[in-house]
């Protein structure tokens, strides 16, 4: 593929707002992670007991008053880390060389503004008819879609080009990368703002926990006694601008993807779709599997889910290869987990600082040689990121130096 370089990007999560927050947790190996303090409570009045990735501070941050329409912890949270990094000052540079037409929005997302629309049932006013209907404070119909962030980001850049939402639950944030690259290369956009958006809601705590996959205490990635998830909530963004014949800067040089459709909730038993993806990123990318320095994997502490992918990696890459999950650090931030992560894995390339796991300390035996707990130190020319959602949509990204 051509390459596409990569303008500015950034995370807001658990962890802090912004790259160097990011960075710095990661380099001092400090996680995010708390016990639950999230609702809604479960029958018992208690919160949910297991561990979350909350990013401090998103009750005391309404939408400035010009955005209220679009008013929800969701879109609190992709306000907060647009102000992060020079985002906006480097958008605004992309507008003034090709047109607010010309840049298009591509944000991922699984659950979008779903806890607006929880409150607003709890919420239920009866008319005069009997009827119930959303109170009017929160009659909003916008906030009540998949599209609302997508939506809102649009309306907040006064970007003009197109705008698309991917919720393919946890690869979607990683997805947007293929997506907007898909449209530079077509020629329907020039630039794109790219990223993912998730927040905490009781759908997301007791949905999950309702498929037995939430762990009681922080996840432990790849540790032969994983017993499960700890969920987060993040966003992050990225700007994507067509590469010119000469320059340098970091860039997306590959994007695979695949849906095996094996199981709604579990992977495909020998990982054939992980595979396809990570092949076919490595292929459009031009590279082989051993030039790969860093690969940020999808890693969720679930049992089945890392030993399944650890052998899909296995049959790929050699034992070489540093390959690790930052899942310990922010929690599963699910839809957000793709941006997030490519951050990371951004940041390992950009510094040569490869993170490890946290909370693992017994390897699982059943996984690869490539699977690493400690923090490493290299200079490396490619870093790759998996990002694997429900129902088998897997997504694997390449990135590289110009």
């Amino acid at each position: 593929m051509t390459p596409i370089a990569i303008r500015a990007f950034s995370a807001t999560t658990a962890l802090g707002r912004g790259i160097e927050a990011q960075r710095e947790a990661l380099l001092a190996r400090r996680s995010g992670l708390r016990r639950n303090d999230f609702g809604p409570p479960g029958e018992d009045g208690a919160p949910l007991p297991c561990w979350i990735g909350r990013v401090d501070g998103l009750e005391a941050m309404p939408l400035p008053p010009q955005f209220a329409r679009w008013e929800c912890r969701n879109n609190r949270l992709a306000w907060l880390a647009l102000q992060q990094d020079d985002l906006l000052a480097t958008l605004a540079d992309l507008v003034e060389r090709h047109g607010a037409e010309r840049v298009a929005v591509v944000i991922g997302t699984s659950t979008s503004s779903i806890g607006e629309t929880e409150q607003a049932y709890t919420r239920l006013a009866t008319g005069a008819d009997g009827t119930s209907a959303f109170a009017t404070d929160i009659a909003r119909p916008i906030v009540h879609t998949v599209h609302a962030t997508g939506d809102f980001i649009q309306h907040a850049t006064g970007l003009r080009g197109p705008c698309i939402t991917v919720a393919t639950a946890c690869s979607s944030s990683a997805k947007v990368f293929a997506q907007a690259a898909r449209l530079i290369d077509a020629g329907l956009a020039d630039a794109a703002l790219v990223g993912g958006v998730d927040t905490m809601c009781g759908s997301v705590l007791y949905g999950f926990n309702s498929l037995q996959l939430v762990s009681t205490q922080p996840c432990r990635p790849f540790d032969e006694a994983r017993d499960g998830l700890s969920l987060g909530e993040a966003g992050g963004f990225a700007l994507l601008e067509r590469a010119g014949d000469d320059e340098a800067g970091l860039q997306l040089r590959g994007y695979g993807e695949s849906s095996d459709a094996h199981h709604m909730s579990t992977p495909h038993p020998q990982g054939l779709g992980a595979q396809y993806a990570m092949a076919d990123a490595l292929a459009r990318a031009g590279i082989d599997a051993a030039q790969v320095g860093y690969l940020n994997l999808h890693g969720t502490a679930t049992p089945a889910n890392d030993s399944i992918e650890a052998a899909a990696v296995n049959a790929l890459f050699p034992a070489t290869l540093h390959a690790s999950s930052t899942k310990g650090w922010t929690g599963h931030t699910l839809g957000a987990a793709g941006i997030v992560e490519s951050v990371f894995a951004l940041l390992a390339l950009h510094h040569g600082e490869l993170p490890g796991i946290l909370n693992s300390d017994a390897p699982d035996p059943a996984c690869g040689g490539q699977i690493r707990f400690d923090n490493a130190r290299a200079e490396i020319d490619y870093a790759m990121n998996n990002s694997f959602g429900f129902g088998g949509n897997n997504c694997s990204l390449v990135f590289g130096r110009a």
